[in-house]
């Protein structure tokens, strides 16, 4: 299959590749949908359309239609960052780097900076939609739509320690009663899912320009999340 017979195909069921469309181009909207669609198949989610994952994107049989992708784009691509990790002792990790360049600031050339807000302005920007222009956590409470309950891949923000401006913003991946689990950066110094209370949860964020999801459900546990992450 072409890369536009594979965009097509994906469009078919359902997944959002964003206003360029079956364009022939395979960028970060293709390689999120790709992946929604090999999980959602049972497949190796690697964004890769190997021999079985065009199989199956082949198929007649289209009851896999989605009216929403099984996760936006920009979740698809935060979590193949999840391991990241800033560089040992004076050293910086290019790739937390590439991030704050990739979130509007290429001045910033160390990973000692707090970056939860650079990883979510890169993953925004590497799949194409505009992210808050700060580096400031909390600056995404402003950004988007609110929401009132938490959905796949909306962004969150929580506020740290009694500061009345510091805080921290990350992706939600699940919820409960009294928990919420985001996937983020600088959370112990690394890309990785963590809990963190629902008492410290200062807003939930949607893009503006993106259908709110209204099927998909939260998993109330994520296995491995890590419990009291630094954030600073």
């Amino acid at each position: 299959m072409t890369v536009e017979e594979i965009q097509r195909a994906l469009i078919a069921r359902g997944y959002d590749l964003g206003k360029a469309g079956a364009d022939g181009d395979a960028g970060p909207k293709t390689i999120a949908a790709l992946t929604a669609f090999q999980k959602a198949a049972g497949l190796h989610a690697d964004g890769i359309a190997g021999p079985l994952t065009q199989k199956a994107l082949g198929s007649v049989d289209v009851t896999q239609q989605k009216a929403e992708p099984a996760m936006p784009p920009w979740l698809a691509l935060a979590s193949h960052e999840i391991g990241t990790h800033e560089g040992v002792g004076k050293a910086n990790n290019p790739k937390v780097v590439a991030y704050f360049k990739d979130a509007g600031f290429p001045g910033i050339k160390d990973d000692a900076t707090s970056w939860c807000a650079a990883f979510v302005g890169a993953m925004l920007e590497r799949s194409g939609y505009k992210p808050s222009g700060s580096l400031a956590a909390r600056s995404y409470e402003g950004w988007g739509i609110g929401l009132k309950e938490p959905v796949l891949g909306c962004i969150a923000t929580k506020k740290r320690g009694n500061s009345s401006w510091q805080g921290h913003v990350f992706f939600i991946v699940g919820a409960d009663k009294t928990h919420v689990y985001g996937l983020g950066g600088n959370q112990a110094d690394a890309v990785n899912v963590a809990t963190f209370k629902r008492s410290e949860i200062t807003s939930f964020r949607w893009p503006s320009d993106v259908p709110i999801p209204t099927a998909s459900k939260l998993p109330t546990t994520v296995a491995g999340a890590k419990a009291g992450v630094s954030e600073a």
